[in-house]
Formats: C-alpha cells, sequence, structure tokens
C-alpha cells in the first residue's frame, strides 16, 4: 500500500501525492479545464495528464528535483536555472492562450486595497510598505501580453542535473507579463537573476523585475495567512519587502 502525502492544501484546493501520482482536488471545475488546456498548449515539458474527472486532475510525477524553494538556498546549478530561463522564452514566444489576465488597473485596485490592508493591521511598518508601493508601480505600465505561466515559483520548476524536466501547476496560466513570470520565479532569490536573464536572452528589464517583486509580496501576504501560509518565514514575502525597503532608501 501506497502512503499518501499531502503536497499543499488550502482553502480552494489541494494536492495530495500517492506514489508516483499526484492528485489536485479543486472545487472550481473551470480552472481544473483552463489547467489542463494550459498544459496541452505549453511547448515546454509539463507533468503527464494520466486522467481527469470533476473537481480531480490526476498527473505523473515528474523526474528530478524541484529547482528550490522559498526561503532556502537552492542547490540548482547556475546551468539549471539558465535553462529555466529558456524555457520561459520558449513559453512567452508560443501562441497566446486564451484565458485573459489582469490588467495594470485592475493590479492597481487590488494593490490599493493590500497596502491598506497591510497598514490597518499593522502586518509591517507603513513605511516599508509605502517604499514597496512606490517601487511596486514600476510594474504597472502597459505591456505586450505573452503567455504566461502566473504562478512560476521556483518550486514548480524541477531540473535533472542542468535539464529542465517539466514544470507543474498551471492554473493561473494567462495572457500577462513577461517580467512576471521572471519575477516570480526569482522571488527571495536575487542572486539567480542573471542566470535566468543569460538563459531568457533579450527583452529583460531589471527594474520591471523588481518591482513585480514588491507588488506579489504586497499583494500575497493577506492570502498566505488566509489560507494558513507564514509570509514572515525566513526569505520569504516579508523578508522580501524588508530587503526591497532597505534598497529603497535614498
Amino acid at each position: 500500500m501506497e502512503d499518501v502525502e499531502i503536497v499543499v492544501t488550502h482553502h480552494e484546493r489541494a494536492t495530495v501525492r500517492v506514489g508516483e501520482v499526484f492528485l489536485k482536488i479543486d472545487g472550481d471545475q473551470a480552472r481544473i479545464d483552463a489547467e489542463v488546456e494550459a498544459m496541452v498548449s505549453a511547448p515546454i515539458p509539463t507533468a503527464k495528464i494520466l486522467w481527469r474527472k470533476p473537481f480531480v486532475l490526476a498527473l505523473a510525477a515528474l523526474p528530478g528535483t524541484a529547482l528550490g524553494r522559498l526561503g532556502e538556498p537552492s542547490s540548482a546549478s547556475t546551468a539549471a536555472w539558465a535553462a529555466a530561463g529558456a524555457a520561459l522564452r520558449m513559453l512567452h514566444d508560443a501562441p497566446l492562450p486564451p484565458r485573459p489576465g489582469r490588467t495594470p488597473e485592475q493590479l492597481a485596485a487590488e494593490l490599493d486595497a493590500e497596502c491598506a490592508w497591510l497598514v490597518t493591521n499593522n502586518v509591517l511598518p507603513a513605511d516599508i510598505i509605502a517604499r514597496n508601493r512606490r517601487t511596486a508601480e514600476v510594474a504597472l505600465r502597459p505591456w505586450t501580453p505573452v503567455f504566461t505561466h502566473g504562478d512560476l515559483q521556483l518550486a514548480h520548476v524541477f531540473v535533472d542535473g542542468d535539464a529542465i524536466t517539466g514544470v507543474i501547476d498551471w492554473s493561473e496560466a494567462a495572457q500577462g507579463d513577461a517580467m512576471y513570470d521572471l519575477a516570480t520565479l526569482t522571488l527571495g532569490h536575487p542572486e539567480r537573476l542573471r542566470d535566468v536573464a543569460s538563459g531568457y536572452g533579450t527583452g529583460v528589464d531589471l527594474e520591471v523585475i523588481r518591482a513585480w517583486w514588491s507588488l506579489r509580496s504586497l499583494r500575497g501576504v493577506r492570502w498566505l495567512i488566509d489560507h494558513g501560509f507564514d509570509p514572515t518565514s525566513p526569505g520569504c514575502e516579508i523578508d522580501v519587502l524588508r530587503t526591497q525597503a532597505r534598497q529603497d532608501q535614498p
């Protein structure tokens, strides 16, 4: 009998592993359908879809190990990080998926609400929030939409040696800003941005990526708390916001 491992669980969905099979359970069937469509359309390796039924998607385990974990040093090679950048370039050059992403105007409204919540609940000092908000606003400019993964945390990228074996968790895939994917991949690991950029090639805007680090972190803290995660863990969102604020000081 295989052991059942809970990979991640929160109020919206859960993922469990049974042997070499991952079961994604999601109360929103439309989100599962969109994820499958994105995986089928993506020009980079993804997990093999074994089957799907209402509210459950079964995926085969990917070979290799995750590129890293937020808050922990990554043991992956420079070449592996560059390969992740090259895979992102392939994705961003692919035809657009049908699912629209958030517009700069929508993101600006969300940023207003999240910053107000952070201040009201004394989650962080007001000056840290204000500095990150100034930085974040750089990302709120018009962009040419590309096929984005939408949640390309380094734990979602699997490598074997220097090669990418696959990318998981496509539930947020949509049309979006290419720099957002690059920022998500390197969140908490700014020292790896140069490696990723070398694989990605031209068009990397470091100022916008830094802005997305602040914007993603400001928007993410309340969600993490509401879903049972700890944004104060070393190297995670609140650490990112503190680091960003220090860099914003004159």
